[in-house]
């Protein structure tokens, strides 16, 4: 029967994955629901609930600054910053990208300097793939560094007992994270010809179809937009700073009344109440930005994903432990290699490091281990069919950024591939020290 449940597992994500957006999610829960029918055990305690409550108030305090005018206001930042260094955007793209995402906790806020980078490019004359390549990866990245992604507030939550804290967990995947963009960078600038030695940009320049650069844009904040960013990132700093306080290792809140990922989500709800007060717009807009229908999307695909892949691993955790203990004892890196291509067909850091890292964990996999190969799980851009990936594509009018006939052939897969790579290289090192 292993071969029957592992089928439908596959079947449901590749189903979901060929219908696309929500539908991964949907898809998740159909084949948990045959699980269940041929002899399963589905249980409560499956559903990842910490993880869909921490995205859903997440994403609601980011829509509520989206409302406010935040996000306009951030992404104005970001253009800046990149038309500062125009010929080293394959350099502060990334970092852009990567900021924005650990400043917000989810990938979702890259969208908006997709098409700043590719204006930014094309002026320059950059092959737009080249800093699309790196960027796009990098906000996917930021996830496994950010103080309130719900991906780094399940493994902290799985760590802590093994003596390894929140703030431990953020000093080595920042980092690690973070110093892996720039060898990935100066490997992006070499890959591909020149935009100008192109002939796919040729031929739509040529059609008239790529669009000339219509340089910066004059912007002015609307009222209530930076004020939006300021409780925004005052609410981040209170979840790290109470985080802290109530971690084992610090212990100034010995007994706290209010647990960590409670804590989370009542801060979060906290903000976007104050936002909608301070900004005052009426909290019905909410519903219609795009941050809010994007995160619910990915609420939806984290409940059904997460939710199959855990009730398959809890099912078969015993002989998963026999088959890969002493595998993964004797070559630890495997478990990287594992999660990475786990990521490829779960489409979440969250829900990735939820199906596999307690059985990781319960194999005898060491601390250390499991958090150097925890960047591993933001593999989403193996498969060219998730959103930001999409939408570079879309964006870039040059044709640079484009995906071939095989699966594999686009320009996203050599440089995030590196950037877990080095991320995961850069864990071991720095968390040989720290842990």
């Amino acid at each position: 029967m292993a071969v029957v449940h592992i089928l439908i597992v596959l079947c449901a994500i590749v189903l979901g994955a060929r219908l696309g957006s929500i539908a991964i999610g949907l898809a998740g829960g159909a084949g948990v629901m045959l699980l269940g029918f041929s002899g399963v055990a589905v249980t409560r305690d499956d559903i990842p609930f910490d993880v869909i409550g921490i995205i859903m108030a997440v994403i609601a305090a980011i829509a509520a600054m989206q409302r406010a005018g935040g996000l306009d206001y951030l992404v104005h930042l970001a253009e800046r910053a990149l038309r500062k260094n125009p010929k080293y955007i394959t350099y502060v793209a990334p970092v852009v990208t990567y900021f924005m995402t650990l400043f917000a906790g989810t990938g979702h806020t890259a969208f908006s300097t997709l098409p700043v980078i590719v204006e930014v490019s094309k002026e320059s004359g950059v092959r737009p793939s080249r800093p699309l390549s790196v960027a796009v990866p990098a906000s996917q990245m930021a996830i496994t560094a950010s103080p309130i992604s719900a991906a780094v507030v399940f493994m902290a939550s799985i760590m802590e007992p093994l003596g390894v804290g929140y703030l431990t967990l953020l000093a080595i995947l920042i980092p690690a994270t973070f110093l892996a963009i720039f060898p990935t960078a100066w490997l992006a600038n070499r890959l591909g010809k020149e935009l100008e030695a192109d002939a796919e940009y040729q031929d739509r320049l040529s059609r008239g179809l790529v669009s000339p650069p219509k340089g910066a844009a004059h912007y002015e904040p609307v009222r209530g937009a930076k004020a939006s960013v300021v409780i925004f990132l005052v609410a981040i700093l209170a979840v790290m700073v109470y985080a802290t306080a109530i971690s084992d290792q610090v212990g100034l809140i010995s007994e706290p009344t209010l647990p960590r990922n409670e804590a989370i989500m009542a801060m979060m709800l906290t903000a976007a109440t104050i936002i909608v007060l301070v900004c005052k717009f009426p909290a019905g807009d909410i519903l219609n930005t795009q941050v809010f229908r994007s995160g619910m999307s990915a609420s939806v695909c984290v409940l059904g994903v997460a939710w199959l892949g855990t009730t398959l691993v809890n099912h078969y955790i015993e002989e998963i432990q026999d088959f890969s203990g002493d595998l993964l004892n004797a070559y630890p890196w495997l478990l990287a290699v594992v999660l990475f291509f786990a990521a490829a067909l779960l489409y979440s850091q969250a829900a990735t490091a939820k199906a596999l890292m307690p059985a990781a964990l319960a194999m005898g996999v060491s601390p250390l281990t499991a958090v150097a190969a925890f960047p591993a799980v933001s593999a989403l851009f193996i498969l060219p069919t998730y959103p930001t990936l999409l939408a570079a594509v879309e964006m870039d009018d040059t044709g640079s950024t484009r995906i071939g006939k095989a699966v594999f052939n686009h320009p996203f897969f050599i440089p995030g591939t590196l950037q877990i790579v080095l991320s995961v290289l850069l864990g071991y090192l720095i968390g040989g020290v720290l842990i």
